[in-house]
């Protein structure tokens, strides 16, 4: 017995790194799994891994960014195994510059991939978990989100992606917020974990060593996203989770700081003050990476 049998997972992205691990580990745990990824043949790979181990999965090339791409992957996955509990959105793209070289394709491709793309499974589902709600049946439903450290904290040379997943962090709130009544979690995290994009952007950094605990290996990751995705997880939503190895951590977002009221308009000459003692009274932010 696993903690996720008899649920149904979809993941996007998963014909390799980090989903590869997620499919791998949901189906470890009696999960049955749609693995998504425009590249087919990755898809196929992981399904046959699955299925080798005994588990079940089915592989997709859906379209991730257009509603009717989504549409067509929930299809697939309610045609084969009936229903859908989990969606994990997973997939994405780097094209990084420093912010004055990017192109309008640099950033409508990374906002189309990365944005769009955590919107229109979500929605979907959203509605369909939903109307399971009204109706009287508990969809006892999980998305998963994935945010980044360069979301949370910003990142050199990445002011696209870092926007994007500042984003998703954000929609996550939203998400948890609008869809508890209807027994949907929502959550996402800032995995750090060897995949084909940290390669390209770090790949000193990810490499695996010669021995020992190999930190950046994307399974380490996994363990966490099955137990959001499993009904142990019930009670936990709208959090961040950052994890890298054996670490795990809950990230703190943006709050209300310390308040001046001057109970009237504020001159701007006397604003420099003002803004000084606010700085002192805080904690300094976490640096952007890179600097």
């Amino acid at each position: 017995m696993g903690i996720c049998d008899q649920r149904v997972v979809i993941i996007t992205g998963a014909g390799g790194g980090l989903g590869r691990a997620y499919a791998l580990s949901f189906a470890a745990e009696g999960a049955s799994v749609v693995v998504n990824d425009v590249r087919r043949e990755a898809a196929q790979a992981v399904v046959d891994e699955i299925l080798a181990a005994g588990g079940s999965a089915i592989a997709d090339g859906g379209d991730i960014t257009s509603m009717q791409g989504a549409q067509g992957i929930v299809d697939a996955a309610l045609a084969a195994f009936g229903e859908v509990h989990v969606l994990v959105n997973n997939a994405g793209v780097l094209r990084d510059r420093m912010f004055i070289s990017l192109t309008e394709e640099d950033w409508d491709q990374v906002m189309q991939v990365h944005l769009k793309g955590h919107f229109c499974l979500a929605n979907i589902l959203g509605r369909r978990w939903r109307d399971a709600a009204k109706s009287g049946r508990k969809p006892q439903a999980a998305i998963i989100n994935t945010s980044s450290g360069a979301g949370l904290q910003g990142s050199i040379g990445q002011s696209n992606y870092a926007a994007a997943k500042a984003g998703i962090a954000t929609l996550t709130l939203v998400q948890a917020a609008e869809l508890g009544r209807y027994d949907i979690t929502v959550n996402c995290l800032a995995p750090a974990a060897r995949t084909s994009m940290t390669e390209s952007a770090m790949p000193d950094m990810v490499k695996k060593p010669e021995s020992g605990f190999d930190a950046w290996d994307p399974m380490n990751v996994a363990p966490l996203v099955v137990w959001l995705g499993s009904s142990l997880a019930r009670g936990v939503t709208g959090r961040c989770f950052e994890i890298k190895g054996g670490e795990i951590s809950l990230a703190d977002g943006w709050r209300t700081g310390q308040i001046r009221d001057k109970g009237a308009r504020w001159d701007a000459a006397e604003l420099g003050e003002v803004i000084e003692g606010l700085i002192a009274a805080v904690s300094p932010p976490q640096k952007v990476y890179g600097t």
